[in-house]
């Protein structure tokens, strides 16, 4: 097979690699790719945006199979139109990638479907979005209903802080087209978990939870990102919940879906909330987690490739995946000034080193060679992922390749899967 993956960042780089290695594939494009990832796949100069581009690539080149890895093309509909052009892919359609692409759409399933999450109001009215907070009162969650590259929603401590969420999207239009509605929810407390699971439109295959890490600096402190670092599995997710996300979240979910006339067809990724009274949706993603997917790939014994053309064949029934039993750990390596102004363009040095160890896999997320140099060209820069028998000692080979790796304009945290101050 000749596979495609669309993308570029290190999600995208642990899907390439992985895809990589299965005995079904010939050849692994990815477009556009990055400087680490040319080391995994053939990458092509086209953008993820790009859709005829990438339609005129895969007939170019006789692909198989297209993975599209980010949500935005996916909620464009780059999957409908490969289908149309008889490409086959993997990946919801457009009608199915609105989990994703509308919170509102997802809370008002949730309410028919009975499945557990936080109460919310939706709204196109400053003033009444206002009135509604006051009446609330604090902690109190303002989400922009559309994509907003993972800046369109606003945990606020106190009122005044809910208001000035409401202004930057109905207001100042901060989010353009993505905040002219706006979600305004409880704010609920507890553990956070990433839950994925495979969905064919019928049947669901839960893959493994992961435990992420979103804000920039140690100790949970700082703005949230999109991600720090992640580590695979979690204790947090036992069997027993494993059982809860699948009952009372996946499968109503994919049976609604299909009832409805938009069959899913993907990834779901659960972004669950561990409350007292049981787990809760905070949202979906319809795409793989980034940085989860880094030790997601690490863990995975299976070859990928079958799951991923069964999902899309509507045929997971037939497919089981073995995982390893070890704990992958990922760190992300970002440039100075993320998430606000990352630095481009600060070379990076000692990446032989860093990998010499075969536990350990240093995923690409924004870089580019040039001259012969790797140069950060992005605000998450490199996702440091490593094996190990248990969280600690995946951590340590974690934080061990690092110290080898040369970056002066780069930094990381350095408390990815220790325990979190209460």
């Amino acid at each position: 097979m000749r596979v495609l993956v669309v993308g570029s960042g290190g999600r995208e780089h642990a899907l390439s690699w992985a895809i990589a290695a299965s005995p079904l594939v010939d050849r692994v494009y990815c477009a556009p790719g990055n400087a680490g990832i040319a080391e995994d796949a053939e990458c092509v100069p086209v953008a993820a945006s790009d859709t005829a581009g990438l339609i005129a690539f895969c007939k170019r080149a006789g692909i198989d199979f297209v993975v599209v890895g980010p949500e935005a093309p996916l909620v464009a509909g780059l999957v409908d139109v490969l289908e149309g052009e008889e490409i086959a892919a993997f990946g919801p359609s457009k009608a199915a990638a609105v989990l994703e692409g509308s919170k509102g759409f997802l809370k008002d399933l949730c309410a028919r479907e009975g499945i557990p999450t936080a109460a919310y109001r939706r709204f196109r009215d400053a003033a009444a979005a206002k009135t509604y907070i006051a009446e609330q009162g604090a902690p109190v969650v303002v989400k922009a209903d559309g994509l907003a590259a993972g800046k369109g929603v606003t945990v606020a401590a106190t009122i005044a802080e809910g208001h000035a969420a409401v202004d930057a999207a109905l207001g100042e239009g901060r989010f353009g087209a993505a905040g002219a509605e706006i979600v305004v929810e409880e704010c609920l407390r507890g553990e956070e978990a990433s839950f994925f699971a495979l969905v064919d439109g019928t049947n669901a295959l839960p893959l493994a939870a992961a435990q992420d890490h979103k804000r920039v600096g140690d100790g949970d402190t700082g703005p949230n990102t999109g991600g720090m670092g992640a580590f695979s599995p979690t204790p947090l997710v036992t069997p027993a919940v494993e059982g809860i996300v699948m009952e009372r979240m996946i499968l109503p979910t994919a049976r609604a879906m299909t009832r409805d006339g938009r069959p899913f067809k993907g990834v779901l990724y659960a972004g669950l909330m561990l409350t007292e009274e049981g787990p809760k949706l905070l949202e979906y993603n319809v795409r793989f987690g980034d940085p989860e997917c880094q030790p997601l790939m690490m863990r995975l014994m299976s070859d990928i490739v079958p799951a991923l053309i069964a999902t899309r064949d509507g045929i997971l029934k037939e497919v089981d995946l073995r995982w390893h039993d070890e704990t992958a750990l990922c760190v992300v390596m970002a440039s100075e000034g993320y998430p606000d102004d990352p630095r481009r363009g600060t070379e990076i040095r000692g990446l032989g080193g860093a990998t010499g160890d075969p536990e350990v896999k240093v995923f690409h997320a924004g870089t580019k060679r040039q001259g012969g140099k790797i140069l950060a060209d992005g605000g998450r820069v490199l996702g440091v992922t490593a094996l190990g028998k248990d969280l600690s000692t995946a951590r340590d080979r974690a934080y061990g390749a690092i110290d080898k790796i040369d970056w002066p304009g780069g930094f990381c945290r350095r408390d990815i899967g220790l325990p979190r101050r209460r």
